[in-house]
Order: C-alpha cells, then structure tokens, then sequence
C-alpha cells in the first residue's frame, strides 16, 4: 500500500496572524494553563487565537493512554491541580468569551477519570462569567456513569465525546478505547438532556462506507452533531497517514451527514472537535 506524504495545497496551515492571538496566548501563560491547540499540535491554532478562541486541556498535559494517532504526551501524569478550574475561569474572563471549550488529557489513575474536575472548571466558569456557554469534551471515564454524571448534574450546553475512526480500526489507531463504550457514553449523555457532538478523523485507513455506519452509529444514540477532519501524522512514531481526503468528498460526507438526520456537520481537512464550535452551537455552516 503506498502511504501519502506530499500534503496537498488544501491543507496549508494559516501562520499566527494578528488580531487577538498575543492577547490569548499572554492570558494562557499568565494564567499557566494548558491548551489542546498546543498540546496536540492543532492546525487551526493560529486562525482561533485570532478569533480570540481557544480549547483550555485541563488535568495537566500528560495522558495516561497512547493513541497512536495523538500528539499528547504519554505516560505518568503530575498531581491533579485543584486550583486549575480557577484558572481556566479567569483565562474565559480575561478573554470575554461567549463560547468557552473545555477538554483533557485521559486520565485513567484517577478514580473517577477526572470528571470531578470538569464539573469544578464549569462551576468556576459560570461564577466568573455567567454569559458563557460551555462545552466539554470528555474522554470515555473507563465507561464509569457516575464520572459522567458528575459532569452532567453542571449541564454543560454541549457534551463532546470523540469516537476519533472507525472501529475496525480501533486495535490500530486507539487500543486502549473502546468503540462501542464511547457509544454508550453519549448515549447516556444524550438520556440525560445533554446536547451531545462527537468528531471523526479520516484518511487513515477507513472507508466510506465505514464513516457512513458510523454517522448512522451516532445518530442511533441521538448525537446530532459532528465534526469531520483530515488525520495528520504528528510524528514519525504514529500512525501514516493513508491518504489526503478531497475537499470535495468532505464536501461530501457534509451532505450526506446532514440528509441523514445531523443538525450540524462541520466536514472540512482541517476541522477538529473544537473547530468554531460556537458556531456549531448555533447551527451556522
């Protein structure tokens, strides 16, 4: 099988522009926070920046899991750092968000996988600035309901759940999750009121028709949005990329997505979970 690596034209990635990106990475350092824009290298960093957006990584930056297809680091995380949801609450403040996105690393050696922290950095967003909607994006809890009730009892205005490709690549891509787990995960979510979201990569090996029993996978559990994106190889060490999806066919999984029965499909090479997530909220194309 020959495996791409000349990245076409449609994937040339914005530099930093101007705008609001130094006012957002100086509240970000200030404020000693992590970001997934930076932890896993996402190509949008510097068009969100300038939008004055940013996707805040709580639980420290140390992943307990090895996905082959991430560019978090792995291994033994630091001590939970309890003043954090402090933090990222003053960052929204600072920042006068409308729209603030909140996600972590994985964090299997804490016994409810981290959610009591979500629910601390919701409770300390809405205190410094109620006007913001929030949306998480959670990792599974270790299938755990209690962790995601936990996360649930703050309503957040979206719940986020990645089901990242499709499952008979999981033993590749994600070893250590569980495809029909992360189903459960915003079934439930979805059970409770919650407006739920979940994101797929592609080019790294699926074919289309197993992106569409996906898509019908997520609708069956009542997730109505979704996001679309082209897998990069972050390194050598991961997974190649198999091939550069067209804009065109994102073009297409788009409408297909949306025929079927989603709300919002963001479909595009360089859309991520948190890709102008404030305008998904809104069903805006």
């Amino acid at each position: 099988m020959k495996i791409q690596t000349r990245k076409p034209p449609w994937l040339k990635i914005k530099l930093p522009g101007e705008g609001h990106f130094a006012k957002v990475n100086e509240i970000i350092r200030k404020e000693q926070l992590y970001t997934v824009c930076q932890s896993a290298r996402c190509p949008n960093l510097g068009e969100c920046w300038s939008r004055q957006t940013a996707t805040f990584m709580i639980l420290g930056n140390t992943c307990t899991r090895n996905c082959r297809f991430c560019a978090v680091t792995s291994g033994q995380p630091e001590p939970v750092d309890v003043r954090e949801p402090s933090r990222v609450a003053n960052a929204v403040k600072s920042l006068n968000l409308k729209y603030a996105v909140v996600t972590s690393v994985t964090r299997d050696d804490l016994p409810d996988g981290g959610a009591f922290l979500f629910a601390e950095t919701i409770r300390q967003i809405r205190i410094k600035k109620p006007d913001c909607r929030i949306e998480v994006l959670i990792p599974d809890f270790n299938g755990s309901e209690m962790a995601l009730l936990t996360v649930l009892k703050e309503q957040p205005d979206v719940l986020n759940h990645n089901v990242e490709t499709v499952p008979g690549l999981y033993s590749k891509v994600r070893p250590q999750a569980d495809y029909r787990q992360s189903l459960k995960v915003l079934k439930r979510a979805a059970e409770y009121g919650s407006k739920t979201k979940s994101g797929i990569m592609v080019g790294i090996g699926e074919s289309v028709s197993q992106v569409h029993i996906v898509m019908k996978d997520l609708l069956n559990v009542n997730c109505k949005m979704l996001t679309i994106g082209q897998y990069l190889q972050p390194s050598k060490a991961h997974v190649p990329v198999d091939r550069y999806v067209t804009p065109e066919e994102f073009d297409e999984l788009k409408q297909y997505g949306l025929e079927l029965g989603f709300d919002h499909v963001e479909s595009g090479p360089l859309v991520r979970s948190s890709y102008h997530a404030d305008e998904q909220f809104n069903g805006k194309d």
